[in-house]
């Protein structure tokens, strides 16, 4: 039997307990398969640590064997399909081309929160469970998945050189980052880059900085409140462990309205050519920032972000500026 799974995806609150079983069962052998990619990728230069995930590898087998066990007891042989990507909300792997050119510390990160996300959603599930057998099923999952995040953890002291060892807390990390960072920086690019087009239309089409600046205030705000709900709508964070909805609508909403305000402010400057010039300069530092955020925070190879931010930020740009001008 095969669930079809409409183009609006599952909440994780409106799942069976069937479908949460076959979710588990489809989880834990994809985390098997990744951590014997990772066993083989690595084999060569840290053999220490190639061996551990083989052992994680067996571990993720043994729990979708406990699964099935689990599942066939109470709903017989025919197992959904259902897998991540058709749970809304529910935490998500990397593909394994990925994987390949992240560097050994990066990997141990890695697993250690797959282990905490996996951790989590045992732990939700357990709660939602009315069958006794299958809660403590699931309860005795959550618990394993715990130890396996600690001994991922040790992965640092066992094979990573002084200088490739990271003091930081790696889930508190992942959650700073999915709570602050990644919404913050997708605001931040909206609002610098959305808002250039109404902004220096209005400019060029009227030459009047009173007009361009309300524009500029009206679309900058309009839009950090409308990617502000709808970041704290799409996801409540539960499952996928990106934190408070709250926190991160905030971090986006008001990101995107300071990257809007940033070149509409210049406008509150009467002489109209001296504040196009600064709100020029104001959108060159934005796209560069952003850039510089992106290398930082998510890893993204500066050149790479910084071709993609700068040349979508000046096509815009340069809509918004033709439109006006014509």
């Amino acid at each position: 039997m095969t669930i079809r799974i409409p183009g609006n995806r599952k909440r994780f609150s409106d799942l069976t307990e069937r479908e949460i079983l076959a979710l588990a069962i489809s989880s834990e052998e994809d985390d098997a398969r990744i951590y014997r990619n990772w066993a083989e990728f690595l084999r060569t230069d840290y053999p220490a640590t190639a061996a551990i995930f083989d052992g994680m590898g067996e571990e993720e087998d043994d729990h979708r064997a406990r699964l099935i066990e689990g599942y066939r007891a109470r709903f017989g042989e025919a197992i959904p399909v259902i897998r991540r990507e058709h749970v809304a909300g529910y935490y998500s792997r990397r593909p394994a081309w990925m994987m390949q050119n992240l560097s050994l510390d990066t990997i141990r990160r890695e697993a250690a929160l797959m282990e905490h996300d996996a951790a989590d959603f045992y732990a939700r599930a357990a709660q939602s469970s009315s069958d006794a057998a299958t809660r403590k099923l699931l309860g005795d999952l959550a618990a394993a998945e715990r130890g396996h995040e600690v001994r991922a953890g040790e992965l640092a002291g066992e094979n990573l050189t002084d200088e490739a060892r990271e003091e930081e807390d790696a889930v508190a990390h992942r959650e700073f980052i999915l709570t602050w960072v990644q919404p913050g920086l997708a605001g931040l690019m909206d609002g610098s880059v959305s808002t250039l087009a109404p902004i220096f239309a209005t400019a060029f089409a009227t030459q009047d900085t009173g007009t361009t600046f309300l524009v500029g205030l009206a679309a900058s705000l309009g839009a950090g409140i409308s990617m502000g709900f709808t970041e704290a709508a799409s996801d409540d964070g539960v499952v996928s462990g990106r934190g408070s909805p709250i926190k991160r609508g905030i971090a986006s909403g008001v990101m995107t309205a300071v990257g809007g305000l940033g070149h509409a402010l210049p406008y509150l400057i009467p002489h109209f050519w001296t504040a196009t010039i600064i709100a020029c300069i104001v959108v060159f530092v934005e796209l560069w920032a952003i850039a510089w955020i992106q290398n930082r925070w998510m890893k993204t190879p500066f050149w790479r972000a910084a071709l993609q931010v700068v040349v979508g930020g000046g096509l815009v740009f340069a809509t918004g500026v033709l439109i006006g001008s014509g």
